[in-house]
């Protein structure tokens, strides 16, 4: 049998009922646990157990590097290139942080993944009117020890490059005066390419790049600083 073929039959009759079963069970635990325990500190390892059981079901192989330079006791925004769907749960299989995700609001429509950001503090932002609102739930997620993740080209590559780097995320963040790392994703699109439906396995490469320092940045530069991190994205994402 061709092997695209192969992966494409394995996609549909054994990675997706397999990953839908993950996402019910973990997702209801997740739910269930916040009737007791509303941080989201327990939904995330829920989270932490869905990414980590779809990457070894599909293949996926995840080399992290730079994870030294990251202070424990800090929180962070996490940006990073956007390659695949299979970016979140490599981010948060990866990276042993409290993580909470910036995304678009629709997210929180879906079913089951949506109800669980919504109960567990992941900041869903509406486009049209983020307002102060967004910047005094970061804060207050970072008084808890928690980190976020953005995506800041706002879509996913079909190449591999590194599109330009929105300026609304870093603004947020510069508000609320927390330091910005750079991840350098590689590899992931191969594993799921945009707009196709075929998962393959692969290997993933996640480089960790130095904290950025954010609070001698104004505000008004957040255009600047944008750009600034998305060269350090780009020049390890090729």
């Amino acid at each position: 049998m061709p092997l695209p073929r192969y992966h494409l039959l394995r996609t549909v009759f054994f990675l997706i009922p397999a990953v839908s079963l993950y996402t019910i069970v973990l997702g209801t635990l997740s739910l269930l646990s916040t009737l007791v325990d509303r941080s989201g500190n327990f939904a995330h390892k829920c989270a932490r157990a869905w990414s980590w059981l779809i990457l070894k079901t599909t293949g996926v192989d995840v080399t992290v590097q730079g994870l030294e330079r990251l202070d424990p006791s800090r929180s962070y925004v996490f940006a990073a290139n956007h390659q695949s769907i299979y970016d979140i749960p490599i981010l948060f299989a990866a990276i042993p942080f409290q993580l909470r995700i910036i995304s678009k609001a629709s997210l929180g429509r879906i079913p089951f993944m949506g109800w669980h950001l919504r109960r567990t503090g992941h900041v869903l932002v509406d486009r049209s009117k983020p307002g102060a609102s967004v910047v005094k739930k970061m804060a207050r997620l970072a008084a808890a020890g928690h980190s976020l993740i953005v995506f800041p080209e706002g879509t996913r590559s079909t190449d591999g490059s590194v599109a330009r780097f929105k300026g609304g995320p870093f603004v947020i963040a510069l508000q609320a005066g927390l330091p910005v790392v750079p991840l350098s994703l590689v590899g992931s699109r191969h594993v799921m390419f945009k707009g196709e439906l075929m998962v393959r396995p692969g290997r993933v490469t996640l480089i960790v790049h130095d904290p950025i320092d954010t609070a001698s940045v104004p505000r008004e530069s957040a255009r600047e600083f944008a750009s600034s991190v998305h060269d350090v994205v780009a020049s390890s994402a090729a």
